[in-house]
């Protein structure tokens, strides 16, 4: 085998028999154990695989961030200086951030793509001559892919075989191609693209990255806009330089106008702005929502993008579909009519033809006309003219001995609307406007009762093979409906009222007319009283409709731009927007929305574009995914209340006792050691649980509210750093090694203690208990720092030992901070919603 063509080739210019040679490929496709070699040399099909990062780069970006860099530089100047106590303590300081963080990166990382796994979309390939179902990521070049509606292109290729296939807008056939640019080219099928109608048989040249879809990918990885979540986080990283900047050059210039030792003094104001940045937020971040996306994996929710996790716990307005999500997705044909609402067999013989014949995906309306039955086998099929969702309709030519046929099928008025005649007794009259009336009001009066229906016309042919055109599918005779049932879920209306009760308002988007949608609307609870159309949609701009949105939760007869519209509408509105869709129709509104959710059996193209999987087509199961998402973000919101409010004050009061004493409060490494200690207290954070309340309402990123919580609760930590520093040096007449044992003491055990306050709104005792992994690493951390203090490694980090009074003295004023900090909480907290 040759290697794979580079992307300034035109591949789509080679005659197919040469492509097949040069990547030694056959038509009966490769054998599964080339396959699988070929799959170690190119890689995995799949664009991630580009952003890939190995050990080495995922240390230097820490090792390069700003923080990181300023540490390095400190415990090198601590080492040139001869401090090397300063510089052991910092590089292991360091050392064992950067791995824990690492190492539990990798672990997200790893359970992240076990979950995508298992939602792989999976193409139809052929190996060893069968057709196997295989996940796209495993594709290779020279495998031989079977296509049809629906599906997406998997990577880039060329046509070997077609019936009717579209792609988009674009209609292709295998034949030669001098076109020199992709674009033009009619035998080309590039990645990212995806079936519209028809089907195709497409031999693979380009796998992953060497697509041109993975080269603009990759050329555009850098320019991804955040995400609410990065939006957030970058949002806080602001709030808390500005809070570093102001401080540690504050304390900086103080003590060098005091004429402090300059080296002291650089060190003392690296060891603050470490102190101030809550270092370990990405590390937290990570596992939160990996451990967040594994407990929505056991809801039958599974996670693509892990940052959507804060968006769906911040979703006030959902839009579905109503079929699978509101109705049971078990639609059966009720009847098959004739003008008058009769029941007609010729109706249900044509409808039965059309769908037997036509190429593409069926949908469930076809398998319903389908079930049990097959078409006579003395119909034969002589060409189609394929679904699309600008003409709503699809046409198969087809003969027996008889007659030849066009027969078409599709939305009511789109068959209506190419019709001229309809039948009456097996004779065509023409369509006027009496006769429109009639069936208009046979339409509205089964949609009224939530029946769905389809058109079905007819239109003589030549019998000649004329090769079939659009311009067939006019001057049709209207013969009849198919009337279809798809009633509403038994607990679709606790569902409806399940998500109200979190504070997420549902809107209901179909292709469905009116009717059908009220009828559905109202059977699970929804107002049924104002629905807009697409006809309606079509004629406003987009600033209408952004106005139009907040008061209509129903809307029929829309297309997917238009669905893309309502989505963009509700953004620019300010909500934070889910859209839920399982067909290729819904694929422009899943990408648009905040949180694009499909269902297992979605089209790739729907499951592509979604951020969450959904195992089961059902509200319920997306209202546990809400509460689990709400919850992960309450855990991460702990961990910056906690770190912001907890660091500044420590910081604040630092920096302001060594304005007025004699000695540092804390010598830099101690300071280090003590934001250590403090962050290994807080990893048991992502399995801890939260407050019902946290999860009821959506919640987002709140800055004032965060900076008030610092504030409040920082300010109170220095009132008692303030008693602790009198007492010790007034009460105790402690000298400064005994004044830095005995701060340190005192100020690591409020820390981590007022942890447990903390984490819940409630009072400790009406909260749930916290999680045993959260216990641990919090008393854990509080174990270790009183055996460094008073162990026999006390000497190594400058502390000395303290008499039995003052310990008692520091226990009072821990146990007065901590119900001091339990009624400041309740001031510094939003109130719940």
């Amino acid at each position: 085998m040759q290697a794979s063509k580079t992307l300034d080739h035109a591949f789509w210019r080679e005659p197919t028999e040469v492509l097949l040679k040069e990547l030694g490929a056959q038509r009966p496709g490769l054998a599964q154990e080339e396959a699988e070699k070929r799959l170690q040399i190119y890689g995995p099909n799949r664009l991630e695989a580009v952003h890939g990062e190995t050990f080495l780069v995922k240390l230097g970006k820490r090792v390069l961030n700003p923080l990181v860099a300023l540490l390095i530089a400190a415990a090198a100047i601590s080492g040139i200086s001869g401090d090397f106590g300063s510089f052991f303590i910092i590089i292991t300081v360091l050392a064992i951030s950067m791995t824990l963080d690492i190492v539990q990166e990798y672990r997200a990382e790893q359970a992240a793509e076990a979950l995508r796994h298992s939602v792989a979309v999976r193409t139809d390939v052929l190996r060893d001559g069968k057709p196997v179902a295989e996940p796209v990521y495993s594709l290779v070049p020279g495998d031989i892919v079977l296509l049809r509606t629906g599906d997406l292109v998997p990577a880039d290729g060329v046509v070997l075989e077609s019936d009717n296939l579209q792609l988009d807008e674009s209609i292709l056939n295998n034949a030669p191609c001098a076109a020199t640019e992709a674009a033009d080219a009619h035998n080309g099928l590039f990645a990212g693209t995806s079936v519209v109608a028809g089907k195709a048989t497409m031999l693979l040249v380009e796998t992953g990255p060497r697509t041109r879809f993975g080269a603009i990918a990759s050329a555009l990885a850098a320019n991804v806009p955040p995400t609410a979540l990065e939006q957030g986080v970058r949002r806080l990283g602001f709030l808390i330089l500005r809070l570093t900047i102001f401080l540690t050059l504050f304390v900086l210039l103080a003590h060098l106008a005091s004429a402090r030792p300059a080296m002291q003094s650089i060190l003392f104001a690296v060891a603050l702005a470490v102190g101030l940045t809550p270092e370990l937020l990405p590390l937290v971040m990570t596992v939160t929502l990996a451990r967040g996306a594994q407990r929505m994996a056991l809801q039958k929710v599974i996670v693509k993008r892990l940052s959507a996790i804060h968006d769906l716990g911040a979703m006030d307005v959902l839009c579905v579909d109503k079929t699978g999500t509101l109705t049971q997705a078990k639609i059966t044909l009720a009847d098959c009519i004739d003008w008058q609402g009769q029941k007609s067999d010729r109706v249900l013989e044509l409808a039965r033809v059309n769908s037997h014949f036509q190429s593409g995906v069926r949908s469930a309306l076809d398998e319903a006309i389908l079930a049990g039955h097959h078409s006579s086998p003395e119909w034969v099929c002589r060409g189609e003219l394929a679904f699309d969702f600008s003409r709503r309709c699809v046409s198969v030519a087809a003969t027996r001995a008889d007659e030849s046929l066009l027969i078409t099928k599709g939305a009511p008025e789109a068959v209506l609307g190419r019709a001229v005649a309809v039948e009456v007794d097996g004779l065509a009259h023409p369509l006027d406007e009496v006769w429109r009336s009639r069936l208009d009001a046979e339409q509205q009066r089964l949609n009224e009762q939530g029946f769905r229906l389809l058109g079905v016309a007819i239109r003589s042919m030549p019998t000649d093979k004329t090769a079939l055109t659009l311009a067939y599918e006019s001057d049709l005779t209207f013969v009849g409906f198919c009337v279809f049932a798809d009633p509403p879920k038994s607990d679709a209306a606790q569902a409806v009222a399940d998500l109200a009760a979190l504070g997420i308002k549902l809107k209901v988007i179909s292709g469905d007319q009116s009717a059908v949608v009220q009828h559905v609307a109202a059977a699970v609870g929804l107002a049924r009283e104002s629905v807009l159309s697409g006809a309606e949609i079509a004629q406003l701009s987009d600033a209408g409709l952004a106005a139009k949105v907040e008061q209509v939760d129903l809307f029929a007869r829309v297309d997917p731009d238009q669905k893309k519209r309502i989505i963009d509408a509700l953004r620019k509105r300010g909500h934070v927007t889910g859209f839920l869709g399982d067909g290729i129709n819904d694929a422009p509104a899943i990408h648009a929305a905040h949180v694009g959710l499909s269902v297992d059996g979605a089209t790739d193209v729907a499951r592509a574009a979604a951020d969450m999987i959904l195992l089961a087509s059902d509200l319920n199961v997306l209202a546990k995914g809400v509460r689990e998402g709400r919850r992960t973000f309450a855990n991460i919101l702990k961990y910056v209340r906690m770190g912001t409010s907890s660091n500044f004050g420590n910081m604040l009061s630092m920096a302001l006792a060594s304005l007025v004493l004699p000695f540092l409060p804390l010598l830099p490494f101690q300071i280090l050691l003590n934001n250590l200690l403090y962050d290994l207290s807080e990893i048991g954070i992502p399995f801890d649980s939260v407050d019902a309340e946290d999860t009821t309402r959506p919640h987002a990123w709140d800055m004032p509210a965060i900076l008030r919580f610092t504030i409040v609760m920082g300010v109170v930590s220095s009132l008692f750093d303030a008693a602790t520093f009198l007492i010790l040096l007034k009460g105790f007449g402690a000298n400064a090694a005994q004044f830095q044992t005995g701060w340190f003491l005192e100020s690591i055990a409020t820390q981590i203690l007022v942890i447990f306050l903390i984490r819940t709104r409630r009072v400790p005792w009406q909260a749930g208990p916290a999680h045993i992994a959260l216990i641990a690493t919090s008393l854990g951390a509080l174990a270790g720092a009183i055996f460094l203090v008073v162990g026999p490694l006390q000497t190594l980090f400058g502390f000395v030992p303290l008499s039995w009074p003052m310990m008692g003295a520091l226990t009072g004023v821990t146990v007065a901070y901590l119900s001091a900090a339990e009624a400041a909480k309740h001031l510094a907290l939003p109130p719940s919603s």
